[in-house]
């Protein structure tokens, strides 16, 4: 594969239905399970309120439901532009932050487009992030995004981002850098954190570590993400995607985040260790 190829998903039929229609459907049930926020108006909002938002990665039968409502959220608050779509590296493959350059992605609901413009100016602008499509090649937490903003918005722009160092000091640059490059342009992005938060803990722990990590990111507060996570040892996958995901929403103007939703894959079905999950969304005042 090369950059000038369209990238074909890596886990549709596994993660989310692998045909349009059941796809749509599978979509659907998320905003109207007993877990969901219901369905989203007809027609997009025009608020410009939201500039940001976190959302799981799981198998959609297990996290999207909770992923739906921040969909749900920036669907009623605007039609952004364009998507900054932050996600942690699984693979270990391509660099240390990888951004896919052009082109376009393919999903059973149609072929999302790379947006070419911001991917190259952020890639110029900024010193950590480099064109690698190698990190993105099988990588889940980004590609289970795009279905979801293909059934709210149609045809979208997208920005991706795999991140695979997850440190304080690279996540904190990452953001502010990005986020010094929208500012710069209309501003009229919208950024996406994709994480899941505890894995594979009794249900009593990860809702004990991630309501602790929840607390710091409604904060906006980055060091303080970092410092729970690392001393509580909380096994959260994309930590360095939602700091930073604060880091540009503040250059957006956000003040101060809102959990939407929080969940475990115990809620879905009975299991004695779960993984967590989180809808966040960053707003301005």
């Amino acid at each position: 594969m090369n950059d000038l190829e369209a990238r074909r998903p890596s886990v549709a039929g596994q993660f989310y239905a692998g045909s349009p229609e059941t796809l749509r459907e599978q979509i659907r049930e998320c905003f109207e399970s007993k877990l969901g926020p219901g369905l989203p108006p007809e027609e997009h909002g025009d608020e410009g309120k939201v500039v940001g938002v976190v959302v799981p990665h799981a198998g959609y039968a297990y996290s999207g439901p909770v992923a739906a409502w921040s969909y749900r959220a920036l669907y009623e608050d605007r039609r952004p532009q364009t998507f900054i779509l932050l996600g942690p590296n699984h693979h270990g493959m391509g660099s240390g932050v990888s951004i896919y350059p052009k082109g376009a992605w393919m999903t059973p609901l149609g072929t999302a487009v790379i947006d070419e413009e911001l991917s190259a100016w952020i890639v110029e602008e900024t010193k950590i992030i480099d064109p690698d499509i190698r990190a993105h090649q099988y990588e889940h937490s980004i590609e289970v995004q795009i279905p979801f903003l293909q059934y709210l918005y149609g045809d979208i722009r997208f920005v991706a981002i795999s991140m695979m160092l997850q440190d304080l000091g690279s996540a904190r640059e990452v953001g502010r850098e990005i986020g010094r490059v929208l500012e710069a342009g209309d501003g009229k992005a919208a950024v996406i954190a994709s994480t899941d938060f505890s894995h594979y803990v009794s249900p009593e722990v990860a809702h004990e570590n991630d309501h602790a990590v929840i607390e710091r990111i409604v904060a906006m507060d980055s060091p303080g993400i970092y410092k729970v996570v690392e001393d509580r040892g909380v096994s959260m996958c994309g930590y360095g995607p939602v700091m930073a995901a604060i880091e540009a929403t503040k250059a957006l103007g956000a003040k101060a985040g809102r959990l939407l939703k929080y969940g475990t894959s115990g809620d879905v079905a009975p299991m004695r260790e779960v993984v967590g999950y989180a809808s966040i969304a960053f707003e301005r005042a």
